[in-house]
């Protein structure tokens, strides 16, 4: 019978050697059946997958209440002037363009809406929008007088505070010294208009007033009774479709990250069918979009 050579490698040890060996072996096993029997015997947490019956309800009707709170919630609505209602103000209360334009067109003729029942009768709205609308009209007449007046009345309130006719003045040709009359335009005040205006090259609409920077509301309201835009600057309009980066940041209320978000946009949807494709620019301002548009064009 032939000898087995790993019995005599093992006797090659020694005494002490052998016991070490042996010892690791069941300090080895010894922890590994320890860590058999804690996770054998370790309490199982019992963890609920799903929700009781109750607590689905009460989920539920939390739910409900939250979505009924948004379908109810509306967007606050601060009174306002209806004479001085600019394109976005009008989308903002769901105006029809032409609806806009007629009103437009009756503050082109140096004339005021002073009661509920002349607006409607000067933009034709109907009866659904006054009712939702109308109660926050705030009048004020060009002498200042607020109020809710009727036509015959702010024409008596006109003829003793103002002896002579409003004659609106052009902005585009108007000088600090002039600016200074409106109360509340001091030099400082009536240099950064100036200024704004050269910035652009002259002002296109009167909704550019808003925009210089420390003008209240109340300075801006002053201001568009005696200055209008008489004398609109010639605009050298850029393609949408065509026009790149460094081409776009120069359009007035639009910067750099503006005109590369418009590039982006063309680029992953197509050229621009349409103007009102610019609202889903992201980070565009809204309220200033009817100017930017003025400077640009979409070419077939």
């Amino acid at each position: 019978m032939k000898s087995n050579p790993y019995f005599y490698q093992w006797y090659y040890y020694t005494q002490s050697q052998r016991r070490g060996f042996i010892a690791l072996i069941i300090v080895v096993l010894t922890i590994h059946l320890s860590l058999c029997l804690m996770a054998y015997y370790r309490p199982q947490v019992q963890y609920q997958d799903t929700l009781t019956s109750e607590e689905q309800q009460e989920l539920q009707k939390e739910v409900d209440r939250l979505r009924l709170q948004a379908a109810n919630k509306k967007d606050t609505i601060y009174p306002f002037n209806p004479n001085y209602i600019t394109d976005f103000k009008g989308y903002v209360l769901e105006l029809s363009v032409e609806e806009i334009d007629r009103l437009f067109a009756f503050r082109k003729k140096q004339q005021y809406i002073n009661s509920k029942e002349d607006f409607q009768r000067v933009t034709a709205v109907s009866d659904e929008w006054m009712k939702k609308y109308s109660s926050y009209f705030v009048f004020r007449s060009p002498s200042g007088t607020q109020g809710h007046h009727t036509t015959k009345q702010y024409l008596q309130v006109k003829k003793e505070a103002r002896p002579t006719s409003l004659i609106l003045k052009d902005i585009n040709q108007a000088t600090q010294q002039s600016l200074q009359e409106i109360y509340g335009i001091g030099p400082v005040l009536a240099k950064r208009i100036i200024e704004d205006r050269d910035r652009w090259g002259g002002y296109v609409h009167q909704d550019q007033f808003k925009w210089v920077y420390g003008l209240s509301e109340q300075v801006v309201e002053k201001l568009v009774e005696q200055y209008s835009v008489l004398t609109p600057p010639k605009i050298n309009q850029v393609d949408l479709n065509q026009a790149g980066v460094n081409e776009l940041k120069n359009i007035p209320y639009l910067n750099y990250y503006l005109a590369r978000e418009i590039v982006k946009y063309r680029s992953l949807h197509g050229d621009f069918v349409n103007k009102e494709q610019l609202k889903e620019i992201e980070k565009i301002p809204l309220d200033r979009i009817h100017i930017i548009s003025l400077y640009l064009e979409i070419r077939n």
